[in-house]
């Protein structure tokens, strides 16, 4: 849309993962060795975590892209999945059948097909995205997989990549094991002030802008307060604001043009955001368990009322208990649904020229 008026070959700040546009922060070339140490030191168990929008696709995209052809991926990206599911989307991803197979049978074709991928050395390497909404009895499946051996070597070398949530599930006290297993952990933290201007000169930069001074330097003090350093909303907060730029025939995003971006957008500050955020959104990790230990009780009342015979006794523990698993569900469920907000940044643009 605004491309030829500010000269630019590519758009900027398009929120699509682009490793021609990755800005390597400390952070993320810190993240990025970690996950290296796995693939080519051929070291078990990296988790690398940061905050939705903060690059972690990206990430992965860029590793994915540098690996050679005796590395073997297995990559999964939808997690809300039961034991059986998860064993069926790596052997999916790696190109076996496993469908119409029990969990057993899961176990054995994957452990064959490791086996023989070791054989003709070659490396597996399973990466995990969105790994927080992984289960505890899933992350236990990925536990036992990552400590399968052959000649005291690892066969399966595994990323686990998630919003910070999936901290807490590690620190669980029965992740213990699998906390053993991890060599690395690293959190992806926010770009700081400074970080925050050369990320979008870097974005300008690689999308032909010469000169790279398309926002004013008092701009950057209320990105970095509307953003927190969060790279998808600085994308979008830069991208509204070249978009009223354009509307308004300017050559660069003055000020007053990224408060009214911000004003379009209908922002809170990052920090009123943030804080919204956790008031609203409880602890994953204590609903997720909570359900499952109230699923095994359910199950143990159901069976002892059925030896006993007197489920007229547990029918209140019963019904009470089915009542918080509908209730925790439903709150899961909510928990899970993103909200969308669609901008129509045409309508914008015509809006502000019949305002000039």
């Amino acid at each position: 849309m605004y491309l030829e008026h500010f000269n630019l070959t590519a758009q900027p700040f398009r929120l699509t993962p682009d490793i021609g546009f990755l800005f390597m922060s400390e952070a993320h070339t810190l993240a990025k060795s970690c996950m290296d140490y796995t693939v080519w030191n051929q070291e078990g168990f990296v988790v690398i975590t940061g905050e939705i929008g903060s690059g972690k696709k990206t990430l992965i995209q860029k590793l994915l892209s540098e690996l050679n052809e005796d590395v073997l991926v297995a990559k999964v990206f939808q997690t809300q999945l039961d034991e059986v599911e998860f064993l069926q989307a790596v052997l999916v991803e790696v190109g076996v059948d496993p469908f119409d197979a029990r969990k057993v049978e899961l176990l054995d074709m994957l452990n064959s097909f490791l086996v023989k991928q070791f054989q003709q050395r070659k490396q597996i390497v399973l990466i995990v995205d969105d790994a927080h909404n992984l289960s505890m009895k899933v992350l236990e499946e990925i536990r036992m997989l990552a400590g399968l051996e052959a000649r005291k070597e690892k066969m399966l070398h595994v990323i686990l990549v998630g919003q910070p949530q999936l901290n807490e599930l590690l620190d669980h006290p029965g992740m213990d094991q699998l906390r053993q297993r991890v060599k690395l952990r690293y959190h992806i933290r926010a770009l700081n002030d400074e970080e925050i201007g050369a990320y979008i000169h870097h974005r300008l930069g690689v999308a032909g802008a010469k000169d790279r001074t398309l926002f004013r330097p008092e701009t950057l003090p209320l990105i970095v307060k509307y953003t927190g350093g969060i790279p998808r909303l600085v994308n979008t907060l830069c991208d509204m604001g070249l978009t009223c730029a354009y509307a308004d025939a300017l050559s660069e995003a003055t000020l007053e043009v990224m408060e009214s971006a911000i004003k379009e957008l209908q922002w809170p500050t990052y920090a009123e955001r943030k804080k919204k955020h956790d008031l609203k959104a409880p602890s994953l990790l204590t609903d997720k368990g909570m359900l499952e230990i109230l699923r095994e009780q359910s199950g143990a009342l159901a069976a002892i009322a059925g030896q006993a015979e007197k489920i007229d006794h547990l029918t209140p523990a019963l019904e009470s208990i089915g009542r918080s698993l509908e209730a925790i569900e439903t709150h899961l469920g909510n928990l899970a649904q993103k909200q969308a907000t669609g901008l129509r940044l045409e309508s914008t643009v015509d809006l502000r020229k019949k305002t000039r």
